[in-house]
């Protein structure tokens, strides 16, 4: 049987997104090594609420490293130490018993703290609501043989599809920037056919949208693409830079 373990908690508290915020430390045992860390921040909150505290507020829904919900920062990285991997779907045993974590919002302007390690992601709903859909009355659903599309396209367009809105990309940009997750909710659908007819409109309101929402600029880092959980490629904001340009220089074939 596994040895259970000990952590020292740096976490950052604060009661709202108006009140400045500050770390507090917990020092915490008897943690299963196959204990998730959002199973141990639950011992953790079980421990503070006995003690009449105010538990520690952190986002979490699926469990399952499908609903994007669960971001943090731990150890000064998104999502934690792995590489491509959501909170939930991190394990104590990938820490040294005995380690000191510090626990952190995502840090990003327009995800401001709602309360401690919770933040409002809403900006990325609103960039979706702008463009981020088929809006085209194609009656019920054709046979999937119908519209014959390369493997290669399909391939690429899926990878793009799988983006969870986590918002990792963004925490881990030293700008700030939503290019990862923007790039892949627009060139999913400028690869299919049924995206065609909104293609030029989507990638310029959906840009757009992600400006106005204060997102920074991308220099290409990379770091974006390395803390991703659904592992979206930077090739991804490669076809969104074609798409814009191509839809601000030439006729939209479309629009009568």
């Amino acid at each position: 049987m596994s040895k259970p373990m000990r952590f020292t908690l740096k976490i950052w508290r604060q009661k709202n997104a108006q009140e400045p915020g500050h770390f507090e430390t917990y020092e915490i045992d008897g943690i299963s090594p196959d204990a998730s860390f959002l199973e141990m921040l639950d011992v953790l909150n079980e421990k503070l609420i006995k003690e009449g505290k105010d538990p520690v507020a952190f986002d979490h829904d699926c469990r399952e490293g499908i609903c994007g919900s669960c971001g943090m920062f731990i150890n000064g990285r998104a999502h934690g130490p792995l590489p491509n991997i959501t909170t939930c779907r991190l394990y104590m045993r990938h820490f040294r018993d005995g380690e000191t974590i510090v626990i952190e919002p995502f840090r990003a302007k327009p995800f401001p703290v709602i309360k401690d390690l919770v933040v409002d992601r809403s900006a990325l709903d609103r960039i979706i609501q702008t463009g981020g859909y088929i809006s085209v009355n194609a009656g019920s659903a054709p046979d999937a043989n119908a519209i014959p599309i390369p493997k290669p396209v399909a391939d690429r367009a899926f990878d793009y599809a799988t983006c969870i809105g986590c918002g990792a990309c963004v925490a881990a940009c030293k700008n700030a920037s939503a290019m990862l997750f923007t790039a892949a909710k627009v060139s999913h659908l400028a690869l299919l056919p049924q995206g065609q007819p909104e293609r030029r409109e989507r990638v310029k309101k959906m840009v757009a949208q992600m400006d106005a929402e204060g997102f920074g600029h991308c220099s290409n880092t990379g770091a974006c693409a390395v803390e991703c959980p659904a592992k979206i490629p930077l090739t991804a904001i490669a076809q969104l830079q074609r798409d814009f340009i191509w839809a601000n220089l030439t006729p939209d074939p479309y629009v009568r």
